[in-house]
């Protein structure tokens, strides 16, 4: 059985003081949940914020998570954050591929895959996500972009190694616009990419988990994460708000 995950996806948000606030919000509200039978729960704040987040998650069951990570070794390269970097700082998790990446920072399929490759070979788990634009899902091409973005990292890394990631299924439309997709459309996108894995290894296919992200909410997750191949979210804008947070983690 796949255990149940929540990521919480601070994006560029927040302040030393309102970071604080926010995990010690986090922290007391999941302080009732037993670790091995509940829920895996992540925070992903800005690379700034990580040593005060390690330091106040520590001894928690709440693991660390970076927002991106560089497929480059250590070197010059202004402004980037090697993975090694982010495996000093007790980062578990690395988001790759985030739609605000690839929209606005240029980031393709062969760089997501790179990037994939990077965090793996470190020894940390990749959430890969992956998802379409409004343009394309109202021309019905969502299970082709879809297809896309998870077989450029198949090919580039095997099938195996997609055991050892988190896929996040994140229709772009439904990103911080209050837009989300039914539990059904969800499904329907989660069991394409079941059986896309499955085509090559079943048993890589039952053992991947799923999440869904998309405005998110304490008030839909339950119905979401009700869905048999949804195995949990990665959160934007909810996960900043300690209440709404812990709505959504009780619910997966």
């Amino acid at each position: 059985m796949r255990r149940p995950l929540v990521a919480g996806n601070w994006k560029m948000n927040g302040t030393r003081a309102g970071v604080k606030d926010l995990v010690a919000g986090i922290l007391s509200g999941l302080g009732g949940f037993d670790r091995a039978s509940n829920a895996e729960v992540v925070v992903c704040p800005p690379f700034v914020f990580l040593a005060d987040v390690a330091a106040q998650l520590a001894g928690s069951p709440i693991a660390l998570g970076a927002q991106n990570g560089s497929a480059e070794k250590p070197g010059a390269f202004t402004g980037e954050i090697a993975v090694e970097m982010l495996v000093e700082f007790g980062c578990r998790y690395v988001i790759i591929g985030h739609s605000e990446r690839r929209a606005l920072y240029g980031e393709g399929d062969a760089m997501v895959a790179l990037k994939w490759a990077a965090v793996d070979a470190a020894g940390l788990t990749p959430i890969l996500c992956v998802g379409e634009r409004l343009e394309e899902r109202e021309a019905g091409n969502t299970e082709e972009v879809v297809a896309r973005q998870l077989v450029s990292v198949m090919d580039a890394v095997g099938v195996e190694a997609i055991g050892r990631c988190i896929i996040a299924y994140e229709p772009v439309w439904a990103i911080g616009t209050g837009r989300t997709a039914s539990p059904q459309q969800a499904q329907e996108v989660h069991a394409f990419i079941r059986a896309q894995i499955a085509a090559r290894s079943p048993n890589v296919a039952e053992q991947v988990r799923i999440l869904y992200g998309g405005s998110v909410k304490g008030s839909n997750a339950a119905e979401l994460f009700a869905m048999p191949d949804v195995d949990g979210g990665l959160i934007g804008g909810a996960s900043i708000n300690a209440r709404e947070f812990i709505t959504i983690c009780a619910a997966a």
